[in-house]
């Protein structure tokens, strides 16, 4: 058998492809599916199937291009309701590539349609070797219960509970474990770092799976959860609908400077994707600094909405067509254009530029303790309470869509988050919404931190 996991850091998205006697099968594909494409002519296989574990709800799934591509058959979870060419699966469906079977179980609870695939090689032994667990069970937590219309986040959690327990983790303990998801992904809370675990180690060390009651399950797992962004129920849907190819998608308008800086006063968003040390050194005034680093994707799906236009701003073509593709891959696809020449046909047209302050945490501790500015922490909820700089405001960085922060306009406010990611972004949104006095705080929290600066906790 061949196996093989396809991990995408900017959505800490796995997916999978296995095969036997020439035939392939993939597993919740990303939307670009060139890579499972060039994978297949390498190893001599012909991609013949294509499983969803449930209807992704944070990216846009490849599955309609890769059968229009190869010829594939779809399979998912009968209660998906989808609406593309598929082969509904329940229980005990089995299908055998060569000397692999692959056997759904149905384990709703993070969407009522999730299943799991025991993967077996008969090649090697008649029991199960492996377990894709989608969105179901994670290295070191569970699929969140809140992304149905149809079903309460407690009704999820309960039937996420019976799957895991009366399904799942009747596997054997040797099992391997492989996600949809690693670290840094909103649909879970607490995952770990690791692409592959066992049953057993997550027997052992999931802290969901050691929740005895149903009803303290429900009651964890519906508690504190992470925001969920709006494009998350949108996505869902285009997956149940079929996302059409990325062919499809019409080339970038160039934009000249004097047309973006008419643009700009109309309303239009610019999104610069250069890393954030540029961004605060010379900018278009008013854009947004999402940087291609990091989880820009889901960043730009979160704060701006899948309806927005924004005219791109990067360094390269390069750095274009690989935002253009990253947007695409959350459903983002109306991107109006690109300043032409960049940063630097701005300056030439003679058009203002505009900068962030940016300052070290020991700076940071001395104006504090000055009094001379505010302080905004925008890391999410569970960050704040295990540390934060006594005195800091704090506004996550998702609420953002909503509104920016109530805080005094007329103090300058310093930002930070964790690594300084996200206090830049932050930073250019303040900007954006009036607020003059903006300082970016250099490696945020955890350079803090290191500087064994005082640390308070709780709320």
């Amino acid at each position: 058998m061949y196996f093989e996991q396809f991990y995408l850091g900017c959505l800490a998205h796995a997916s999978y492809m296995l095969a036997s006697a020439g035939e392939a099968v993939v597993i919740d594909p990303q939307r670009d599916v060139e890579i499972y494409l060039q994978a297949a002519a390498t190893q001599g296989f012909a991609i013949r199937y294509i499983f969803e574990t449930h209807l992704h709800a944070d990216f846009v799934s490849g599955h309609n291009e890769l059968a229009a591509r190869t010829g594939a058959k779809i399979y998912m979870g009968k209660q998906a309701e989808a609406k593309f060419p598929h082969i509904p699966v329940h229980d005990g469906f089995q299908l055998q590539v060569g000397q692999v079977r692959i056997a759904v179980l149905e384990t709703p609870g993070h969407t009522a349609e999730s299943v799991c695939l025991v993967i077996t090689d008969e090649e090697k032994s008649p029991e199960p070797w492996a377990v894709l667990t989608g969105d179901t069970l994670f290295l070191g937590d569970v699929g969140r219960p809140d992304l149905s219309k149809r079903h309460t986040p407690a009704q999820l959690a309960g039937m996420l509970y019976d799957s895991l327990h009366n399904k799942v983790l009747k596997l054997d303990d040797r099992v391997l474990v492989y996600p949809a998801h690693g670290a840094g992904s909103l649909c879970g809370r607490n995952m770990r770092a690791e692409r592959v675990s066992t049953i057993g180690t997550e027997r052992l060390t999931n802290y969901a799976l050691q929740i005895k009651s149903r009803e303290e399950f429900i009651r964890q797992l519906t508690s504190n959860l992470p925001a969920r962004p709006e494009y998350f129920l949108q996505d869902a849907e285009i997956n149940r609908a079929g996302a059409s190819a990325l062919s499809d998608l019409s080339p970038l308008r160039p934009i000249e400077a004097i047309e973006l800086k008419k643009l700009l006063d109309e309303g239009a968003i610019a999104l610069d994707v250069r890393p954030g040390d540029k961004f605060a050194a010379t900018h278009v005034p008013g854009s947004i600094n999402i940087a291609l680093s990091g989880q820009f994707a889901s960043w730009a799906g979160a704060l701006l909405g899948l309806a927005a236009s924004p005219i791109l701003i990067a360094d390269s073509d390069d750095a274009l067509a690989e935002a253009r593709m990253r947007l695409a891959r959350v459903g983002l696809e109306n991107v109006s254009g690109y300043l032409k020449g960049g940063i630097a046909a701005w300056k030439d047209a003679g058009l203002n530029l505009a900068s962030i302050q940016q300052i070290s945490v020991e700076t940071l501790c001395d104006r504090l303790q000055n009094g001379a500015l505010q302080l905004l922490d925008v890391r999410r909820e569970p960050e704040w309470e295990a540390g934060h700089i006594k005195g800091a405001a704090w506004w996550p960085l998702d609420n953002f869509r909503v509104a920016p922060p109530e805080i005094d306009r007329s103090i300058p406010v310093a930002v930070h988050c964790k690594g300084g990611y996200r206090s830049i972004i932050a930073c250019s949104l303040l900007r954006r919404a009036g607020f003059e006095q903006v300082t970016d705080v250099i490696g945020g929290f955890d350079a803090w931190q290191q500087a064994q600066l005082a640390v308070t906790a709780g709320n």
